[in-house]
């Protein structure tokens, strides 16, 4: 009876690790290709052509784009050179990025930049850029100031804390405070990969701010893009394996309530806002073992999304642009400004598009 009761056991367990296996290769899309959607009046960026993860925008049409990420398994075309802020002036017709310079004293070495969020001071007009780093794959936040006049990043704090382990994204909304998406629970590889094969549902949204940390959302598979609406009243934040967009409502408190999930079917990286119409652009992958399991003769693909009317009870999904690698690989955003379209991507260049 014990012999049989063992058995009886690992069966079990072999069938719902199959069955979370299975299900885990559905959400991944693992089997995916690409149906492609062009735009016309596309081009590269000059000088990039090692990745640029995250886009941030300012009102005035100056565009921040963090480029050299590493990350596990992932490939990368400059693995010996650190990553950088880049500045491009979305009104030069010339369309060529420049690197900020960052203050000294910041290890700019070890700098492994991933998502990004800016922060205006009502007050003064004051720019604080808030950048994911991962120096020596470990998860903090850098707060710099913008100098334009100096073309330069003034580094004001590093932000660690427990339950910023495993960073993705961040939503500035203060000069010390932000949201945060988490990635992951665990930290080791191996059981990262675990988590996911499972679905184990423990990643979500950290509050941060000097006298306050704390988790405001958990039950994500993997926590990804985060944003805020543009009357700053509601936070939208993405699970990539969950294929889905979460909407919250903020309050004093800094708590979120939630108030809609959007399913999308697809991948869902990085979200901005249109600071004109406040639709989300979303820059997507359709293929997520493609893009880690990098092969020269079967690229991973690109998408970007745009979601108009998410409060409404019918929001409406619309792919904009979906190409199979032969232009851009891998990406990770999308940014609007005034009729133009900026496509960022994990490791490789970024695409400028005229819209209108």
């Amino acid at each position: 009876m014990g012999k049989l009761l063992k058995i009886t056991l690992v069966v079990a367990v072999l069938a719902l690790l199959g069955e979370r296996i299975l299900n885990f290769c559905h959400r991944a899309k693992i089997f995916n290709e690409v149906e492609p959607v062009d735009l016309p009046n596309c081009q590269l960026l000059k000088g990039i052509e090692a990745g640029s993860e995250d886009i941030e925008i300012l009102p005035n049409g100056l565009a921040f784009i963090s480029t050299g990420l590493k990350y596990p398994l992932m490939k990368s075309f400059a693995p010996d050179e650190p990553g950088q802020i880049l500045l491009l002036d979305l009104k030069d017709r010339g369309l060529s990025p420049t690197p900020l310079r960052i203050s000294e004293g910041f290890d700019t070495d070890s700098f492994n930049p991933h998502g990004m969020s800016l922060y205006i001071d009502e007050k003064d007009g004051t720019v604080y850029l808030f950048v994911v780093n991962h120096p020596h794959l470990n998860s903090v936040i850098e707060i710099f100031r913008f100098l334009k006049e100096e073309n330069s990043l003034i580094h004001l704090r590093t932000v660690r804390h427990k339950l910023l382990n495993s960073v993705n994204d961040v939503v500035a909304v203060g000069p010390e405070s932000f949201y945060a998406t988490t990635d992951y629970y665990f930290d080791s590889m191996s059981m990262k990969t675990v988590e996911l094969a499972m679905g184990l549902r423990w990643t979500g949204v950290v509050y941060y701010s000097p006298g306050d940390v704390r988790k405001v959302v958990t039950g994500f598979y993997s926590g990804n893009g985060i944003a805020m609406s543009n009357d700053k009243k509601f936070i939208y934040a993405a699970d990539i394996i969950g294929h889905t967009i979460s909407v919250y409502k903020k309050n004093e408190d800094w708590s979120l309530t939630p108030v809609k999930e959007v399913d999308l079917d697809i991948l869902v990286d990085n979200l901005s806002v249109d600071p004109a119409t406040g639709d989300i652009w979303i820059g997507a992958h359709p293929n997520v073992f493609k893009l880690f399991m990098y092969n020269p003769e079967d690229l991973p693909g690109s998408e970007v999304f745009r979601v108009q009317n998410i409060h409404s009870d019918n929001p409406v999904i619309t792919k904009v642009y979906a190409n199979n690698g032969s232009v851009i690989q891998g990406s990770s955003c999308a940014s609007v400004y005034e009729g133009k379209l900026l496509v960022g991507t994990v490791f490789h260049r970024a695409l400028f598009c005229q819209l209108e």
